[in-house]
C-alpha cells in the first residue's frame, strides 16, 4: 500500500517484471488502490497487461448452446458442433425454466461427441443448477452472482457468505466454479453510493478471491450494454478483466452480452481480447444464431463465427477455435442426434422420428426444425428430475445402444470430478489432459516468451473455408475454355512488326489472354471483349490488329508496347482480367491517355467506347474520356485476392526478352 500507484501501474506493463511478483503485490492492496492503479493505464496498456497477467498461457473459448424451442435434439447437435469448432466449455440456459434438466441431458450427450473434455454448465436458478450438478450432468458452474455494494453484504442469498457456501458445495462434488460480477449491475445497484464502477467491481473481485473460488466471469457480462453507454465504458470492462487476472483468478472475460448493433463496435470490442488472449475469450460465444440464443444475443454469434475464424487468421491470434468443413460438422451432428435419440429411447423419455432427426441435421436454427416443442422438453425434463436419472444412467444407456465412445467420454469427465484435477485455476481439458495455471503457467516476459502459435496451430488457424487458390482459379477458367473455342479462334502468325498505316491501332493482349484465362473478373467472355474493342475501333474509322505480348503482363507496358507497334501510335493494352489502357507511343509507361482499372464493374459497352476513343485519338481528336462509374464499392476487398492470383498466372507465362506475336483473330459465325 505504501508503493506509489503510478509505479505499480508501470510495473504492470513492464515486460521485465514477472507476473508472480505482481500477483503477490495485489494481495496486499485494497480494492480502492487496485482500481486507482489500473485507472492509470490506457486501453492499449490494459490489453498488454492482461496478456501478461492472465493465469494460463494457452487461450481458450466458451460457447452458448441454446435454442428458441428448448429443443433437446437440436441442442445435442449444436453442442457437438461447438465441440468440433474447439470450444473448451459449453453453457446452456432455457426459455422455460422447467426445461433445465432436458437441456442438461442434451448438452451433456452432445458435448461428448467427437472428443472428451469439453466442460458443460446448465445456467438455471442457483439451487436447481446445484441439483443438476450433483446429478453429474454438469462439470462447472459460473452464474453465482456477487455484488460490490454495501447492501449486498446483508441481502439474503446474495451475501458473500452465502456465495462462499455455494462455492464450497460445488467444490465438494468436484464441480469447477466461477463467480459472476460486472459493472452493469454495479451501475444499477451502486448509483446512490456515488462510487466508481471500477471500484465497486474491484470489491467484488476481492471478495471472490477471498471466497477461494477458481475464477470469475467478468467484464460486464449481462450488464455490458449499459456499461458501454457511459464514457469509457468499454475501457472499464477491460480494466475489470485485468483486475481479475491480477488477483490470480481464472477469467472468462465477458464478451457474452451484445452491447451494440454496430458491427464496427462489436469488432472493436473483441479485438483486444483476441490479441491479448484469455482463459476464455468469450464467456459465451453464441455458437448458435442470434434468435436461438436464450441468453439474448452474444457479442458474437453463429452469424459472426466465420468472421471470427478469419480474424484469428488475420492477426495470427489464437482465439481457441478451428475452422471445420461441412462434412465434418454433418458427421458430428448426425452422431449427436443418434446418440441423444438412443439415450431418450433407452430411458423411455421420448422417441424422436426420422423426420425430426433429418430436420435437425441440416438446420441453421430452430426456424428450420420440425422437432421437439417447449412442452415436449418440459415433459422430458420433469421425467428426468422425478425419476432421479443421473449421468450414470445416461452412460449406461449410451453403452447399451452401442455408443461406447460417447459413454467413455462421459466416464472420463466423471473421473475428473472424483480426482479434482480440474479444480485448479484456469483449468480446461485439452487432448485428454487438464491444462491449467499449474502446468501451463503464463510465462510472458516480452518477445519470444509466453504463448506463441506453433507451426501446426498456425496452419490450423490459416485453414479457413472457401480459400481461393491458383489451382481453383485455373479449374474455374477451364470450364470456360470449350465455350470460348466456339466463339473465337486465336492463331499466332509470327513476330509483330511496326505498322505504317495511320489508321492502324494495336490491341495488345496479355500472355494468358484467351490461352489460359477466358473471362474478365466481371464475368465477360474475352471473345465479347475483343469483339467490342474491334467494333469500337471500326466505328471510329480505324483498323484493329491483335498482338500478344510475351515480355510483360503489366497493363501499362502492354499498352505502350502496342502503341509503339501501331501505325497510328495509339495502342490498347488489356489483361485477361479486364483491366485496360489506351496508350500513346511518346508517353511515359504509366502516363497513359485513359485507364480502365475498375474491371469488376467495366461493362462491354465501355470496351466498345474504349475502341471508339482509341480511334478518335488516332484521328487527332480529343474525345470525352470514359469514366466507369463507381458508388463506393469495396472492389479491392472483394477482388484483390482473385486478381493477385490471376496476375501470378499471367506473369508465370511471360518470357524474358520475348518478342510480341501477331495474332489472327477469327470471331466464329453465329457468335458475331
Amino acid at each position: 500500500m505504501a508503493m506509489p500507484p503510478l509505479d505499480v501501474a508501470r510495473m504492470l506493463v513492464d515486460m521485465n517484471v514477472p507476473r508472480q511478483g505482481l500477483v503477490r503485490l495485489a494481495r496486499g492492496m485494497t480494492p480502492a488502490r487496485l482500481a486507482e492503479i489500473v485507472g492509470h493505464l490506457s486501453s492499449l496498456e490494459i490489453a498488454f497487461a492482461y496478456s501478461k497477467m492472465r493465469a494460463r498461457r494457452t487461450p481458450g473459448n466458451q460457447a452458448h448452446v441454446t435454442n428458441a424451442k428448448d429443443d433437446p435434439l437440436q441442442m445435442a447437435a449444436d453442442a457437438a458442433t461447438a465441440v468440433a469448432f474447439g470450444f473448451d466449455e459449453i453453457e446452456t440456459t432455457m426459455r422455460v425454466a422447467r426445461n433445465s434438466w432436458s437441456n442438461a441431458l442434451a448438452c451433456a450427450v452432445g458435448a461428448a461427441v467427437g472428443r472428451w473434455g469439453t466442460l458443460f454448465q446448465c445456467s438455471s436458478e442457483e439451487a436447481e443448477e446445484l441439483k443438476i450438478g450433483m446429478a453429474g450432468f454438469t462439470s462447472y458452474a459460473e452464474t453465482v452472482s456477487v455484488y460490490g455494494t454495501e447492501k449486498s453484504f446483508i441481502d439474503g442469498d446474495d451475501t458473500p457468505w452465502s456465495k462462499a457456501f455455494l462455492a464450497a458445495a460445488y467444490a465438494s462434488r468436484g464441480i469447477k466454479m466461477r463467480c459472476t460480477s460486472g459493472a452493469g449491475s454495479e451501475l444499477l445497484m451502486g448509483y446512490h453510493e456515488k462510487k466508481s464502477l471500477l471500484y465497486l467491481e474491484a470489491r467484488c473481485l476481492c471478495l471472490q478471491r477471498a471466497m477461494g473460488v477458481q475464477g470469475t466471469q467478468n467484464g460486464g457480462i449481462d450488464g455490458a450494454p449499459v456499461t458501454c453507454t457511459v464514457p469509457g465504458g468499454m475501457r472499464e470492462l477491460m480494466a475489470e478483466n485485468l483486475l481479475a487476472v491480477w488477483l490470480d483468478l481464472e477469467c472468462a472475460s465477458g464478451n457474452d452480452a451484445r452491447p451494440t448493433e454496430s458491427e464496427i463496435r462489436v469488432g472493436a470490442k473483441i479485438l483486444p481480447y483476441l490479441i491479448a488472449g484469455s482463459d476464455l475469450i468469450c464467456s459465451g460465444f453464441g455458437s448458435i444464431l442470434k434468435y436461438d440464443n436464450s441468453f439474448n444475443a452474444s457479442l458474437l454469434n453463429g452469424e459472426e463465427l466465420e468472421d471470427y475464424l478469419v480474424l484469428q487468421r488475420d492477426f495470427e491470434a489464437d482465439g481457441g477455435l478451428t475452422s471445420r468443413d461441412e462434412n465434418t460438422l454433418l458427421d458430428v451432428r448426425s452422431r449427436a442426434i443418434e446418440a441423444f435419440s438412443a439415450v431418450v429411447e433407452e430411458l423411455d423419455l421420448a422417441y424422436p422420428t426420422a423426420a425430426m432427426k433429418q430436420s435437425v441435421l441440416t438446420a441453421s436454427g430452430s426456424d428450420d426444425t420440425r422437432s421437439f416443442t417447449p412442452r415436449d422438453a418440459t415433459l422430458i425434463s420433469e421425467a428426468i428430475e422425478q425419476r432421479g436419472i443421473t449421468i450414470l444412467s445416461v452412460i449406461k444407456a449410451l453403452a447399451a445402444r452401442g455408443f461406447e465412445t460417447e459413454a467413455n467420454n462421459l466416464v472420463q469427465l466423471v473421473r475428473l470430478r472424483i480426482s479434482g484435477d480440474y479444480l485448479q485455476t484456469s483449468a480446461v481439458v485439452r487432448e485428454g489432459r487438464v491444462l491449467s495455471a499449474i502446468n501451463d503457467p503464463n510465462d510472458y516476459l516480452g518477445p519470444g516468451s509466453g504463448y506463441r502459435l506453433s507451426a501446426e496451430r498456425r496452419g490450423e488457424i490459416a485453414t479457413i473455408r472457401d480459400v481461393l487458390t491458383r489451382d481453383q482459379v485455373l479449374r474455374e477458367e477451364d470450364i470456360h475454355k470449350a465455350p470460348e473455342a466456339k466463339r473465337i479462334r486465336y492463331r499466332t502468325v509470327g513476330p509483330a512488326a511496326a505498322g505504317n498505316v495511320v489508321q492502324d491501332i494495336v490491341i495488345g493482349i496479355s500472355p494468358a489472354f484467351g490461352s489460359t484465362l477466358f473471362r474478365t473478373v466481371a464475368g465477360h467472355p474475352l471473345s465479347d471483349v475483343v469483339r467490342n474493342l474491334i467494333s469500337g475501333i471500326a466505328e471510329g474509322g480505324c483498323h484493329a490488329r491483335i498482338v500478344r505480348m510475351q515480355h510483360t503482363a503489366d497493363t501499362s507496358f502492354i499498352g505502350l508496347s502496342a502503341a509503339l507497334l501501331a501505325g497510328s501510335g495509339i495502342g490498347i493494352g488489356i489483361q485477361a482480367k479486364g483491366t485496360a489502357v489506351i496508350h500513346q507511343k511518346d508517353r511515359m509507361p504509366h502516363n497513359n491517355l485513359e485507364l480502365f482499372s475498375n474491371s469488376p464493374i467495366t461493362r462491354l459497352e465501355h470496351y466498345r467506347r474504349m475502341g471508339a476513343n482509341a480511334a478518335a485519338y488516332a484521328n487527332g481528336l480529343l474525345p470525352e474520356p470514359i469514366i466507369v462509374p463507381t458508388r463506393g464499392e469495396a472492389l479491392g476487398s472483394r477482388y484483390h485476392a482473385r486478381v493477385s492470383l490471376i496476375y501470378a498466372i499471367e506473369t508465370a507465362l511471360t518470357i524474358e526478352g520475348g518478342v510480341p506475336q501477331e495474332i489472327e483473330v477469327t470471331l466464329l459465325e453465329g457468335h458475331q
